[in-house]
Order: structure tokens, then C-alpha cells, then sequence
């Protein structure tokens, strides 16, 4: 029988394989066709729609993982990890997390307005720029994620 905690881990991945495999996705194929468009308004409008219908998704996956991770971390008692620096992926998992959980729920709406309005003068610009922006993220999500992987099993990087 599968117990809360091995659940809770199963889930979490789950939700994290599909948080961060869809901000890969988002980075490494949206944003680049989007780019390649040959009218810049329309490679927007492309991006935009597939942000929109990812970002719906991901307003579940992302606290979905935190409360995973805070259960298993309650229930196996791992907070004097948060204090040894070679379990420095756990902090890591938290910021990454606490980064996504403040574009999602924080910058996303509030800028929405903006970026429109920006998106409108310079897609390609604005474009470029998130572009940047994601890969930066998902280099921050991947480092944690091997970090994570290796650390949890005693590895390389704990």
C-alpha cells in the first residue's frame, strides 16, 4: 500500500514535470516560432495564446507542487535541512518555486496590461526579451533539478 508520503512525492513530481516541462516547451519552441514569424504581430498573437492556455494550467501544477513539497517536508520532519548547505537544493526548490508562484499569480496579471501595450509597439522586442527571461528560469529549474535528483540520493551535488 502506498503511503501519504510516497504519494505525495509521486504527485509532486508529477506536477513539476509538467510545471517545468511546459515552461521548456513555452521557451524552446513557443517563444522561438513565435519569433520566427514573419509578421511579428501574429508571432505574438501565437505566443500569446499558447502562454494563455499553459499559464491556466500551471495556476494549478505550481501550488500543487508546494503543498507536496511542504507535506513532505512536514511529514518527514526535513526542516534542519533548510539549514545544511548540502541539502542547498531544498532552498533552491523553494525559490525557484516562490519565483514562479510571483510570475504566475503576481507579475502575470498585473503587467498583463503593459505587456500588451508593449506588444503593440515592439512585439519582436518584448519577445526577445521574455525570451531571455525564460531561459533564465528554466536554467534556474534545471540546476535545482539535477541538484534535487543527485542531493536526495546522497550524489555529486549534496
Amino acid at each position: 500500500m502506498v503511503d501519504d508520503v510516497e504519494l505525495a512525492r509521486a504527485l509532486h513530481v508529477l506536477f513539476v514535470a509538467h510545471w517545468i516541462g511546459g515552461v521548456s516547451f513555452v521557451t524552446l519552441v513557443a517563444l522561438p516560432l513565435a519569433r520566427a514569424a514573419p509578421d511579428a504581430r501574429k508571432g505574438w498573437a501565437l505566443f500569446e495564446s499558447i502562454e494563455n492556455l499553459f499559464s491556466a494550467q500551471v495556476r494549478w501544477t505550481i501550488p500543487l507542487a508546494g503543498a507536496t513539497g511542504l507535506w513532505m517536508t512536514w511529514r518527514q520532519e526535513l526542516w534542519p535541512r533548510f539549514a545544511d548547505p548540502s541539502f542547498w537544493w531544498m532552498d533552491a526548490m523553494v525559490v525557484v518555486w516562490a519565483l514562479f508562484m510571483i510570475a504566475v499569480f503576481v507579475i502575470e496579471p498585473f503587467a498583463h496590461r503593459r505587456l500588451e501595450a508593449e506588444a503593440a509597439r515592439d512585439p519582436e522586442g518584448l519577445m526577445r526579451r521574455l525570451f531571455r527571461v525564460h531561459l533564465v528560469l528554466i536554467a534556474a529549474a534545471a540546476l535545482t533539478i539535477i541538484g534535487a535528483v543527485a542531493g536526495s540520493r546522497g550524489g555529486l551535488f549534496s
